[in-house]
């Protein structure tokens, strides 16, 4: 046998040794910190990897009602804590925040470097805090709203349009599209005071791929995760095929940028603050850092909304007096045939009880953004050891039993009494925030006219 063949096969054998080794330890607690949170015996190297199947939020849910809703898990390489009860994510997510603000970044994330400039990973810091104040500024403040409700009105006018047009054709429509369509073109207006689609087409195709591709790489399991030593390799190749679909996003928005500098006349627009922002605070933020900025809201914007609306058809076809219910209340309220407005939303109580429903049990994001902590933690009566990645499982939450009177069912009267809301001050619904909660709502309106 070659020397190199020999000494490769020594390596191989010391490595995996060694690992089976420290697996072994960790099983009978050598080396562990006391008093873990309860959780399933991993096995040697692949810890409980084993257990999370297709549907990882599922299978988690399930090992929640044997171990707790506060669980312990070793994927691999890695120390996962899960969370699966209101009550233990408001621990995590209010009273002991600051300590789990650190962000979980997934490897796929680190294409482009994107982790580094987004907001959503950056660390609780003075760039994080100084971008958040201008974010809340000028796209998130009641005034920037109320600023575009002119272009939402206009949208959603087209997309009842569209809907209209499809309707005399005898064509159907696909739900999820049109829903991205218009919320593309609502975004993109507020950023870039321009469609990205045309409204009466069913086009975007294109650029729904695209996010759709991101969004699907980015949720894979990806076992760098898990084994770190495998980072150069990237086994699955998901990191080379998000750096592909990163780029290609960036060249759009890279486009509309030169476009508008370009352009004497400047627009009153979130990218002319951006660069207004950027020109006045070179060191917070750059074109690199604008970029990573829309990526986060477009995609999060786009294909969680369009995924949400198509949940809420689901559910709604498959529950007819539902349906019957929410149009007795628009026809009552508003009138039949006549437009909604943004300001009938609150008079409609119903409709937003179908929206909190379809939050509650089909989650946009059943784990949310994944945190992490920085030193050892103290969370109840156990310790949690530095640099866990912690996971709040949004669709147990929503589907807990010792919360919702049949939790599986999909019944909208139960939020008629309920004060719970979904702007993040109730830990039961912790899917979206105002502004998205308002967008779906908007929505849904039109598929109910």
């Amino acid at each position: 046998m070659p020397p190199l063949m020999e000494l490769m096969l020594i390596a191989l054998g010391l490595f995996l040794s060694y690992a089976l080794t420290r697996a072994t330890l960790s099983i009978f607690g050598v080396g562990k910190p006391k008093n873990l949170p309860p959780g399933p015996t991993p096995l040697p190297i692949i810890g409980n990897l084993h257990l999370l199947g297709n549907q990882p939020h599922q299978s988690l849910a399930k090992l929640a009602a044997i171990y707790g809703p506060i669980m312990f898990l070793n994927l691999g390489r890695t120390s996962v804590l899960v969370i699966s009860t209101a009550a233990a994510a408001k621990e995590v997510l209010q009273k002991q925040d600051l300590a789990f603000s650190s962000r979980y970044i997934p490897d796929a994330l680190t294409a482009h470097n994107h982790s580094t400039y987004s907001v959503v990973w950056l660390p609780v810091a003075t760039q994080w805090r100084s971008l958040r104040r201008f974010f809340n500024t000028n796209i998130f403040s009641r005034n920037s709203l109320d600023a575009n409700q002119h272009l939402r009105r206009q949208k959603v006018q087209e997309l009842v349009a569209y809907c209209r047009k499809a309707s005399h054709s005898g064509d159907s429509v696909n739900i999820s599209r049109a829903a991205f369509r218009t919320t593309l073109n609502i975004l993109s207006n507020t950023f870039f005071s321009k469609d990205l689609t045309d409204p009466y087409e069913d086009s975007g195709k294109e650029f729904k791929e695209l996010v759709g591709n991101m969004m699907e790489e980015a949720g894979k399991p990806n076992l760098v995760d898990f084994f770190p030593v495998l980072k150069k390799i990237d086994p699955q190749g998901i990191r080379r095929r998000l750096t592909l679909y990163i780029g290609k996003a960036f060249e759009i928005f890279e486009a509309l940028i030169e476009e508008r500098l370009g352009n004497k006349s400047k627009q009153d627009d979130v990218l002319n603050e951006c660069l207004k922002f950027s020109e006045e605070n070179p060191d917070q933020m750059n074109r690199t850092r604008i970029k990573s900025l829309l990526l986060d809201l477009f995609a999060a914007g786009t294909d969680t909304t369009s995924s949400s609306l198509e949940w809420a058809m689901t559910e709604i076809l498959c529950n007819p007096h539902t349906l019957t219910k929410a149009q007795e209340e628009l026809e009552d309220v508003i009138g039949k045939g006549k437009m909604v407005e943004e300001s009938d939303i609150l008079r409609l109580p119903y409709l937003g009880c179908i929206l909190k429903e379809t939050l509650q049990i089909h989650p946009p994001i059943p784990f949310l953004v994944p945190r992490k902590n920085q030193t050892e933690i103290k969370l109840n009566d156990y310790i949690i050891p530095k640099g866990t990645q912690v996971l709040v499982n949004s669709w147990a939450i929503g589907r807990d039993s010792n919360v919702w009177d049949d939790s599986m069912k999909f019944k909208p009267e139960r939020f008629l009494t309920s004060s719970l809301d979904v702007r993040g001050h109730d830990f039961e619904l912790v899917s979206f925030g105002a502004g998205e909660f308002v967008l779906v709502c908007h929505l849904q309106i039109v598929c109910f006219l």
